[in-house]
């Protein structure tokens, strides 16, 4: 589906877009965040053993890299969780307890850190993500679901796009995408202080955003947002669920930040989302 532009928000200033899309200025004790992720991150996957593979090379760049986590027993099948951080930050690192959830279901669990702006474009990354669950599919057979948070989650709902850059085979495997707080339409970016780093342009954020282009039948969507989040994203989450028709739930009491904490909770309706039930 294409967006029409008339849908789009109002033009606002510079910094009215820069205030709709601040997320730590209004979350209290946002900077305490990233050093719990961490923490919690490297504890979970020493407790994993042998059942971590680190640091796997999916591509040339020192970025191409996954970390794999393994369930016990038989598997079921593979989630890939693209991490978050506006395109500009953050890397596989920092999320590995968020695998929790999934593995005590019987899947696995890649984490793929992927080239950030700007040495890479938005566009670069979309290739990186479907680069990195193509090779996570050589590695484990079965279903495949890709979820993400954030930019994480504008990369796991444009991998369900019927233009998507992912051999044909795998694209049959990848049955259901979990967009999570995800960024659908990139065109209100262009406005923000963001842009002098992202470098968006019209073209970019045309083809670029799940909102404007078609989902692909064979893929389930399911879309997550906090209820606690910034309107923009809010209206981000709503307008991919319209533009889809497909179903978007709101986490009651939940910010952009800590809206991912059920995905290390196997009984979460996040974590069943990802899995079919």
């Amino acid at each position: 589906m294409t967006q029409d532009p008339d849908d789009l928000p109002p033009q606002g200033t510079g910094a009215d877009e820069d205030m709709a899309y601040a997320n730590g200025a209004f979350i209290p004790g946002a900077e305490a965040y990233p050093p719990r992720w961490d923490a919690a991150a490297a504890a979970f996957r020493t407790s994993l053993g042998e059942r971590a593979r680190l640091g796997l090379p999916y591509g040339h760049d020192p970025r191409h890299r996954l970390d794999l986590f393994m369930p016990h027993g038989p598997v079921r099948g593979l989630v890939v969780f693209l991490h978050g951080g506006y395109w500009m930050a953050f890397g596989r690192e920092s999320w590995s307890h968020l695998a929790m959830g999934p593995l005590a279901r019987g899947f696995a669990v890649a984490m793929p850190s992927y080239r950030l702006a700007p040495a890479a474009r938005i566009r670069d990354m979309v290739e990186d993500a479907a680069q990195a669950v193509d090779h996570a599919a050589a590695l484990i057979p079965g279903p495949i679901t890709v979820t993400g948070h954030s930019a994480g989650g504008h990369l796991a709902a444009r991998l369900a796009c019927a233009n998507a850059p992912l051999p044909a085979a795998v694209a049959e495997r990848l049955v259901r995408s979990v967009p999570i707080s995800p960024l659908a339409e990139l065109g209100p970016l262009m406005r923000t202080r963001m842009n002098e780093t992202l470098k968006l342009d019209p073209q970019e954020a045309a083809g670029e955003s799940p909102a404007r282009r078609t989902r692909r039948p064979s893929t389930e969507v399911i879309v997550h947002v906090g209820g606690q989040e910034r309107p923009a994203f809010l209206w981000q989450a709503r307008l991919l669920s319209e533009a889809w028709s497909c179903p978007w739930h709101v986490a009651p009491g939940r910010h952009h930040f800590d809206v991912i904490d059920a995905l290390a909770d196997p009984s979460s309706r996040l974590v069943a989302d990802l899995t079919g039930g």
